[in-house]
């Protein structure tokens, strides 16, 4: 979508209001708050935490008497969790069926939620059974039907909530066997031609999207003024201040979700809250985790492959993993993309199991040469989980480790063959020749980087 100079003003005001609203603790209200959001995104089956999290929603929900919402932009199943696929996602559905008992439940589709159910109008209906407003703009290819509506009104007290929920385009992040089913359209374009009128007599306004930092592009200049804006994709967690709109992504894995204090005038408030390993479990779920991981995981997934002598956070997890594939293929830096990795590693003895939620997906290690020219712009665009300008950040990134460059012509860099193959999204660049690493795949080399297994 090419973008107006009106938008391009627009964009850069939401970009300036951000830089100078800088605390990452959100925005400050004038008046009482109306609503209360509880926002998550890309939980992927994380039985570890799902217990915590859904705790942690009950307490918010019992700590105050503002009307709350529950909003959940995308993602909660996961493929690459066999036991959510042997077990066709027990966990996950008693999750949802417990959300709309503690507040109104919104729920926008991502990528991975017909992973058990490749149908998503099957995903829909029984969402919605569960008392579940599902929205989305993703259509089926097959009949020109839409598998949810756009948008939705949520009535809270006195105050009405529009919510609009958007997709991410990028088909190949889809299962398989659905690609054929799905017709999605690009975001900007979308929200060009649509949000308008979704929003349009609106009370209070939230677009969630599934779409990414770099799909949400073409949708912020459209936003109106006072509107959250929640996004997610890219397992990212910040917070974003745009005048009296509001821009939050809400962290992945159910490490962390975001409260959002909405006010009377539509501005709003937003804190990330953590949610830990070793918090207490709803008793709504913490007995069927335990007999469900029970009955489904196998001896080799009980395995432990070796003890972590302490947590790392997502961010610095990629990068211990990016430094063992620079040394396994004798390469100056390494690199892996944001979303191959689902979790941090864990303190302790770490199973076959544990560790599949740690590196998501396998695959062969790929090496090429950077011009030191060029060196700079490639590594700043990595690590995105430090602070940084909006206007800097690329959705889709590697988490990156180099040694001292200084002096060098060219700087050798190894990576995985997903990065390779989609250059341009994690390093901005197209031109790179990549050759395979001999006898190196991803997890192999991570397992042996983090637990010398």
């Amino acid at each position: 979508m090419s973008i107006t100079p009106l938008h391009r003003r627009r964009l850069f005001q939401l970009v300036v209001a951000g830089a100078a609203a800088h605390a990452l603790g959100g925005w400050t209200g004038k008046q009482d708050p109306a609503v209360r959001i509880l926002a998550m995104s890309d939980i992927h089956s994380a039985y570890e935490r799902m217990g915590q999290l859904l705790a942690a929603l009950e307490h918010e929900v019992a700590a105050s008497t503002l009307p709350h919402v529950i909003a959940v932009d995308g993602d909660l199943f996961e493929h690459g969790n066999l036991v959510s696929v042997r077990s066709g996602g027990v966990i996950d559905w008693a999750f949802l069926e417990a959300l709309p008992k503690l507040a109104p439940t919104v729920f926008n589709l991502g990528n991975h939620d017909n992973d058990l159910i490749t149908d998503l109008h099957e995903v829909v209906a029984r969402m919605q059974s569960l008392g579940i407003a599902v929205i989305s703009n993703l259509i089926d290819a097959r009949t020109g039907r839409p598998y949810a509506e756009a948008s939705v009104e949520l009535a809270l007290g006195r105050r009405k909530l529009r919510v609009v929920g958007a997709g991410t385009n990028s088909l190949n992040t889809y299962p398989k066997a659905s690609r054929d089913q799905l017709s999605i359209p690009e975001p900007g374009a979308w929200a060009q031609a649509e949000l308008t009128r979704l929003l349009e007599g609106a009370d209070l306004m939230m677009v969630m999207s599934h779409a990414g930092v770099a799909g949400d592009r073409g949708v912020l200049p459209l936003l109106p003024d006072g509107a959250l804006m929640i996004g997610g994709h890219n397992h990212l967690l910040f917070q974003e201040p745009m005048g009296r709109s509001a821009y939050v992504h809400t962290g992945s894995w159910a490490n962390a979700y975001t409260a959002v204090e909405i006010f009377e005038d539509g501005s709003a408030t937003a804190q990330s809250r953590t949610v830990g390993l070793d918090g207490p479990a709803s008793p709504v779920l913490a007995d069927l985790i335990q007999t469900t991981l029970a009955r489904h995981l196998t001896e080799e997934e009980r395995r432990v492959l070796g003890t972590s002598s302490r947590a790392l956070s997502l961010g610095d997890t990629g990068r211990a993993v990016a430094a063992a594939f620079a040394q396994a293929a004798g390469a100056d830096a390494g690199f892996i993309g944001h979303t191959t990795l689902g979790t941090g590693l864990p303190a302790g003895p770490v199973t076959r199991y544990a560790f599949d939620a740690v590196v998501r997906f396998d695959g062969k290690l790929m090496v090429a040469e950077v011009a030191a020219d060029r060196w700079p712009a490639l590594m700043a665009r990595a690590n995105q989980d430090r602070p940084m300008p909006f206007s800097q950040r690329t959705g889709d990134f590697v988490y990156g480790w180099t040694e001292d460059t200084a002096r060098r012509a060219s700087v050798r860099i190894v990576t995985t063959d997903w990065c390779a193959l989609n250059q341009a999204e994690y390093f901005g660049v197209s031109d790179l020749v990549f050759t395979e690493v001999p006898g190196a795949t991803v997890r192999a080399v991570a397992i042996q980087g983090l637990l010398g297994g």
